[in-house]
């Protein structure tokens, strides 16, 4: 059987490979458009930054490893320009002219292109660039260095634009960070990107969110909505990718309505005989229920070798993807798995939420960072919906157990019974995601009310009188919350008379910590009260982004 595979890189690789350990007897051909079938486009920006010093590191397999090692057929610089599903037959434009070739079974792995704007100015011959593969890299990085390009926009605030801009900032380069947007990063909630919004600022790059460019003059520089100009040497587009598919559209394939291939379970396409994989086709959300893109590297390389398992009649699906990440800005990074606060809302889905302050590992060891968690669940059975956190260390860890939690479909109440490791350079024996786990059985069983960041002036405005149960020192270190009365936590029951009776109580600390002790004196002498979830950290990361301030 003659195996096609139009794309490399990770679904298209992951494939193949797969395909070969299988079956020593397939006949395997990997069609790459360009010059590179097997290379790491997660590591681009960090040579872009210095951090990689040596641009072959990327490439992770050569043709020739390929085919030593796996048999496989590589042909690079082999574009696919039609293909003819009746048949079975690819056009292909190769180095050598134009060829003809048949397939028994083909898989799909074109992955997406770099968006590139429309708009007056747009010309990418002139010092504006968009970063997908190495070829890009190498424009950029010779572009910047020959004409001694110091000061440059970057055009959206996704995890690729974050992560150009901070390369630049290493490089010692201006940078002007331009989103369409409020805030950075997407797939987090707007207080949860303040650490990283503040870290860009402090290592020098202006930021410009709520913003929309919408034409670039012959300098470069950027007209914004506003009319407001950013002057820029040159232009790096991080806009996002769309898919790739174009001529599989022409042939006749099922896509949705941004281009992706629709597939099933198993990959297949709408064709007979044919599949694909990775950033080109929809998935199911497993939260959702709902087709959607991850443009992500783990899912692709998940995808490729379970198709090449369907190919091969093995019993393997795609059980839906709930879209993991990680991102770092200097000392500080941010992760996110499952949904959002926004799209929870978007949804209509009944859900609560809490935010924790932890620490990397206990706190008398050195080292210890803090770290900032989101934890979203399902206000009914507790089922986790998603989570959030920032921090300097110890972030990957936390998400990637709650990442797994979901996956393996556990609710809140068996967080406090996950056994992690524990060792004082590493953990704490109370993890943050055991904590969280307490937290959140708290506010489930009703031993705990809370209220979010962005509740708090609503409350107010209908009478709630706010407690302050911090000490004085830190109201003045720190800052005050608006309109609020305090009463440290230690003095709290001596001075109970004084509180209203009639009034919706809502207690207030640093953290959320001490506040949330507030809330149990305060319920077991009969008041009526809410916690503000996250305290004042979290009140005031929210507070500073929704103003623009961070």
């Amino acid at each position: 059987m003659r195996i096609v595979i139009i794309g490399g890189v990770a679904g298209g690789m992951s494939a193949a490979t797969r395909l070969r350990r299988l079956s020593e007897e397939n006949e395997i051909i990997v069609l790459e458009k360009g010059p590179f079938v097997s290379f790491a486009n997660c590591g681009l920006p960090y040579y872009l930054g210095g951090e990689i010093t040596d641009w072959q590191q990327l490439v992770l397999k050569t043709p020739a490893d390929l085919h030593q090692r796996f048999n496989l057929d590589v042909r690079i610089n082999h574009r696919v320009t039609a293909v003819d599903l009746t048949q079975q037959k690819l056009t292909i434009k190769t180095p050598d002219g134009i060829k003809q070739l048949h397939y028994d079974r083909l898989l799909l792995s074109p992955g997406a292109s770099p968006i590139v704007p429309r708009m007056p100015g747009v010309d990418l011959t002139q010092r504006q660039f968009v970063l997908r593969g190495i070829p890009d890299l190498k424009k950029i990085v010779t572009a910047l260095k020959q004409n001694n390009l110091k000061k440059i926009a970057v055009i959206g605030g996704g995890a690729i634009g974050i992560e150009v801009t901070e390369a630049l900032l290493r490089q010692g380069d201006q940078v002007s960070l331009i989103e369409a947007q409020d805030q950075i990063l997407a797939p987090f909630d707007l207080e949860m990107t303040a650490p990283l919004t503040a870290e860009l600022r402090k290592h020098g790059a202006k930021l410009h969110l709520a913003s929309k460019v919408t034409r670039i003059l012959a300098d470069n520089t950027l007209v914004l909505e506003n009319n407001q100009q950013v002057a820029s040497q040159a232009i790096i587009f991080a806009l996002g990718v769309r898919p790739d598919t174009a001529i599989f559209q022409q042939a006749g394939l099922k896509t949705a309505v941004d281009g992706s291939l629709l597939v099933d379970e198993h990959y297949q396409t709408s064709a007979e005989n044919v599949y694909a994989v990775g950033d080109a086709i929809l998935t199911k959300n497993q939260l959702t229920q709902q087709a959607q893109p991850f443009r992500l590297a783990s899912p692709a390389n998940r995808q490729g070798r379970q198709v090449a398992d369907a190919i091969m009649g093995l019993k393997r699906k795609n059980q839906g993807n709930i879209g993991t990440s990680i991102v770092r800005v200097f000392s500080q990074a941010a992760a996110q798995t499952g949904l959002n606060e926004k799209q929870l809302k978007k949804m209509g889905r009944n859900y609560r939420c809490l935010h924790l302050r932890g620490n990397s590992h206990v706190t008398y060891f050195p080292g210890a960072a803090a770290i900032k968690l989101k934890l979203l669940f399902d206000s009914e059975n507790g089922a986790i919906l998603g989570a959030q956190a920032t921090g300097q260390s110890g972030i990957a860890r936390r998400i990637d157990v709650l990442a797994t939690a979901i996956k393996g479909h556990l609710t809140v109440n068996d967080l406090p019974e996950l056994e992690l490791s524990y060792s004082p350079p590493f953990g704490l024996a109370k993890d943050p995601v055991n904590l969280a786990g307490y937290a959140a059985q708290n506010v489930l069983e009703g031993l705990s009310d809370n209220l979010q960041w962005y509740e708090l002036a609503k409350y107010q405005a209908a009478g709630a009188y706010l407690l302050d149960v911090r000490e004085p020192v830190e109201i003045q270190q720190n800052g005050a919350y608006p309109q609020a009365h305090n009463l440290p936590l230690d003095s709290l029951r001596d001075h109970l008379a004084e509180l209203p009776t009639k009034r919706l109580i809502i207690t207030a600390c640093q953290s959320g910590q001490r506040s949330y002790l507030a809330e149990r004196i305060l319920r077991n002498h009969g008041f009526q009260v809410k916690n503000l979830d996250g305290g004042w950290l979290t009140y005031h990361d929210g507070m500073t982004q929704k103003l623009g301030k961070a």
